[in-house]
Formats: structure tokens, sequence, C-alpha cells
């Protein structure tokens, strides 16, 4: 008989690895504490890149599917100078090399690829222990508890499945992001939507600047990002909305009306999303029955492959199972890996993208990256 996956989290890469598992004939549980699949915000875009995110998809079987998703025209990007000066500007050349989706949506393309009652809602993990040979139990915040000889941790960067394989934890990088949103731009915000452009905008400065995307329906989703240590953010009341808006914006006092329109016109209460991290290349030794996925494996400051890298881990690990349906262990250990020198090469191009984005030299470096100017030939 083929072991039974119970899968901790239903993100993106709990629910790749369940999805593929079920195209190979196995079966599993995914337990997530919120309540409903639209319990929570399902906001942002992702761009899913060919080497990871559109990998897991295909092994999943739903590629077709995942190009209906896909937003047109969204992988222009722009670079302006703080005083609106426009620095660099790459239309969609229509290549589709990494096609936008809204994470929202792609959830639930994958919610809705299951079988009915693989997601189990509203438990929230409490604790987990080792029950000895490769079994651990799981308890759930109402007292409920299941045990599982394959346990994997999909729960993201506060993961309590983590603690069965270390003890090591998330440290705040030293940047956070701000969010704030302005709807129907092109109606009611017609100059920050101009400034925005067709897809992504970079306005930014050493230890401070703005990434914007256009979403749906005219949506303009600004992460404002701040170098700023924890007590400065405790400093914000984040309680009342226009206050925070109005400390936010004074970080960037002298630029253009058109881009601090972005935080000081917000439809949406500010939001903060400090950034916390694994160190880099961090892994553990193999602890049977039990793995990590995605976040909760290797979280990292966002540099546009957390998700994508999430997928990519449940398709592979749900692949090695397969392979191997009668030892875990070694579908297990082929998946540490695999995973653990891509999560690091991963952490550590996205130390470098920081460093272009939000260094001394910024944004020179970064126009450099995004024209090919310095390469070798």
């Amino acid at each position: 008989m083929t072991t039974h996956a119970t899968i901790i989290g239903a993100g993106l890469g709990g629910l790749t690895l369940a999805r593929v598992l079920h195209v190979h004939g196995m079966t599993s549980t995914v337990y997530e504490a919120e309540p409903s699949p639209t319990s929570r915000s399902q906001d942002g875009m992702l761009d899913i890149h060919d080497y990871n995110g559109r990998l897991a998809l295909e092994a999943a079987g739903l590629t077709e599917e995942f190009r209906g998703l896909v937003l047109e025209g969204r992988e222009a990007t722009r670079l302006l100078d703080r005083d609106g000066t426009l620095l660099f500007d790459k239309a969609d050349d229509g290549t589709g090399e990494r096609p936008e989706v809204q994470r929202g949506e792609l959830r639930q393309l994958l919610l809705d690829s299951l079988p009915p009652g693989t997601v189990r809602w509203g438990h929230k993990v409490s604790g987990t222990r080792s029950l000895g040979g490769g079994r651990h139990e799981v308890t759930f915040a109402d007292g409920t508890t299941v045990t599982t000889d394959l346990l994997v941790g999909a729960d993201g960067a506060w993961s309590r499945v983590r603690p069965l394989l270390t003890g090591v934890t998330p440290e705040y990088t030293g940047m956070s992001s701000v969010e704030t949103y302005l709807y129907d731009a092109d109606t009611r915000h017609p100059a920050a939507a101009k400034a925005v452009g067709d897809g992504a905008l970079f306005v930014l400065a050493p230890g401070k600047g703005f990434v914007v995307h256009r979403e749906k329906g005219g949506t303009l989703h600004t992460y404002v990002m701040l170098a700023r240590p924890t007590d400065w953010f405790e400093d914000v009341d984040f309680t009342d909305p226009a206050a925070a808006r109005a400390r936010i914006a004074a970080e960037f006092e002298g630029w253009a009306p058109e881009l601090t329109a972005l935080i000081t016109d917000g439809d949406s209460a500010p939001v903060l999303r400090p950034f916390n991290a694994l160190p880099v290349g961090h892994s553990w030794a193999r602890v049977p029955g039990v793995t990590l996925i995605g976040d909760a494996a290797h979280v990292a400051a966002p540099n546009g492959e957390g998700a994508n890298l999430a997928m990519l881990d449940g398709a592979e690990l749900a692949q090695f199972l397969a392979a191997h349906p009668d030892d875990i262990e070694t579908a297990l250990t082929a998946h540490e890996r695999a995973m653990f020198p891509r999560s690091t090469e991963s952490a550590t191009e996205g130390t470098d993208l920081y460093g272009l984005m939000f260094g001394d030299d910024t944004p020179h470096g970064l126009i450099e990256m995004f024209t090919g100017a310095g390469q070798d030939a």
C-alpha cells in the first residue's frame, strides 16, 4: 500500500505537492489553518519562470489551464528616478518568458485540480512530535491529532513542522515593505497610473524605494521598501491608516508627487510586511519520515523566486515519492539533495539583487542588469 502524505499548509507549494501526487495515483491530505480558501486575501502578482514554476505546472498537468490565467502585457518593466525621470522602459515583447498571473487565481487553479476533501480547512497546527520509527504526530488547536508516516511542512516562514528537523528560525533581514493599493487607477489616479505603465515599476534609492505591479482592473499594488530596524516600524501607528501613510510618505520627501501619491492616496490601509529569512545555505540532517518545502525550508527576502521554488519543491518531492513509493527515505533524501543547493543559489542571487536595488550605486547597477550592460559578450 502506498504511503499517504500528510501536508501542512495549503499554499502553492503544498497544493502543487498534493496535485502531482494525485497525478501519480498517490493520496494526500492537506491541513490548512485558514478556515476557507477565501478567508484571507490572496492578492499579488507572480511571474512564473520556465526553469522552476512552469516545470512544476507541467508536472501537475496544468500548463494549458495556467495559460488561461496569464495577464497579457504585464511583463513590461519601467524604472524611474525619484523625480519621475524615465531611466529604463521595456515593453512586454510577447515572448512570455516570465508570464504574470494573480496569486489567488493560481492557488484556486491548484485547489480545483484536487479531489474533493483533500484540503482540510480550519486545522491550525499547535505542535508536532516524533513517535519514533519515522512516524510523527500532529496536534491541532482544537485538540485533535493525526499520525503519519510521511509529514511534509509546507507551512511557511514560521513552520510548526521545522522544529522536528532544526532549531534554526528566520531572522529579520533589516528591510520591510509597506503594501498599499490604488484601485481603478487609470480613472481615479491617472498620474500614478501613467507613471507605473503597463507592468512593473521600480523607483529606487539607497535603502528605500517603490516596487509597483499593475494588477487586474487597473489596480496598482505598491510595495514601499524601507531598510529600517523593527523598532522604527513599531513607532508607526498602523492602526491609524492616515497617520501611517503620512509617516511612511515622509521618508520620500521631495520625490515626484505622482510617485508619493502611491502612498498618500492609498485606497487601502497600509500593511507592514517585515522580511525575515533563514540563513543562506541552511540545511539539516535527514530525519526519517519528515521534510519541508517552500518557505518552511528556505524562506528568504522576496526576490521573485519564492513561489516558484515552493512549487518546484512540491512537484519534485511528489515525483521522487512516485519513483520510490515503497521507500520514503530514498525519496526524501533525493528531494533534499536537490532542494538545498537550489535554494542556496536563489538566496545568494537575491542578496546580490537587493544590493543592486538598494545599495549606494542604485539604480545604475539594476539598469545594467536589465540591459545586459557590462556582461561578457
